[in-house]
Order: structure tokens, then sequence, then C-alpha cells
């Protein structure tokens, strides 16, 4: 499954967006970095990462309802997605449900001692990390 590393993941948001990536070989996956959007144009730094970072693959949250239905929140995914897919249409793009990834990495991060006002600049990089794993154990 080599080819398809590094993998960049992506946690959007409405202000912030979370990034994490593979190592070559797809066995960890880190935080990279949060992209405040009323700062940089995110479009145009994911590409710098996948050029600097050598990605293979991109993984985009897609924030579902109960059952799997999908709502307004999932729609500006898709459509960051199509944004995405024509900036780097030599890429796969995979969504991912990302359903309890926030939820689940500011519990990692209050259990390795993170208090909630210490979380805000880094959760987002915790929540692409956790969508990231969800597609490794996936795949």
């Amino acid at each position: 499954m080599s080819e398809v590393h590094p993998v960049l993941a992506i946690d959007l948001g409405e202000a912030r967006i979370g990034i994490a990536a593979t190592d070559d070989m797809g066995i960890m996956a880190h935080p990279v970095e949060t992209i405040h959007r009323t700062q940089t144009d995110p479009l145009e730094r994911i590409v710098q990462l996948v050029i600097e970072r050598k990605i293979r693959t991109l993984v985009l949250g897609l924030p579902l309802h109960s059952g799997g239905r999908e709502g307004d929140a999932a729609a500006k995914a898709r459509g960051f997605g199509k944004q995405l897919a024509a900036r780097l249409p030599e890429l796969p793009l995979h969504f991912v449900d990302e359903s309890f990834t926030t939820l689940s990495a500011a519990g990692k991060l209050r259990e390795a001692g993170r208090k909630a006002k210490q979380q805000k600049a880094v959760i987002d990089q915790a929540a692409a990390v956790e969508i990231l794993n969800s597609w490794l154990e996936a795949g």
C-alpha cells in the first residue's frame, strides 16, 4: 500500500482547517498544522503541502448526521473536495466519516494532560489525525 503514501488528511472547519499526514510508509499519522482561513488561502496552502511532502493521496473528513445522512456541512465538505480535486487532479481524494473525531481528539488531548484552553491550538490537527487513522484502519 506504499504507493498511496504519504497521505494528507484534512479536517475542514469554518474558521480553521486541521492537517495531518502519514509518514512515507503509512505507518504513523501525525499532526502537521492548522490553517486559519482568514489568514491563508486553504487551497493554496494544501497544494504547497502536497508538493513539499510529496503527498500521493488526500483524505477529507465528511461530517455526517446519525444514520449516515449528509447535511449542509457535508455539502460544504464535498464542495471543498471538488475545488481540491480541480487543483490536484492527479491525486485520489477519499472522503471519510468524521463523526466524533473532534470529540475523540479532545479526549485524547485531555488524557495527555492538555486543558481545554491548551487544546484550541491543536484540536483541528488532532481531529485530522483521527480522520487519517480511521482511513488507515479501513484500508
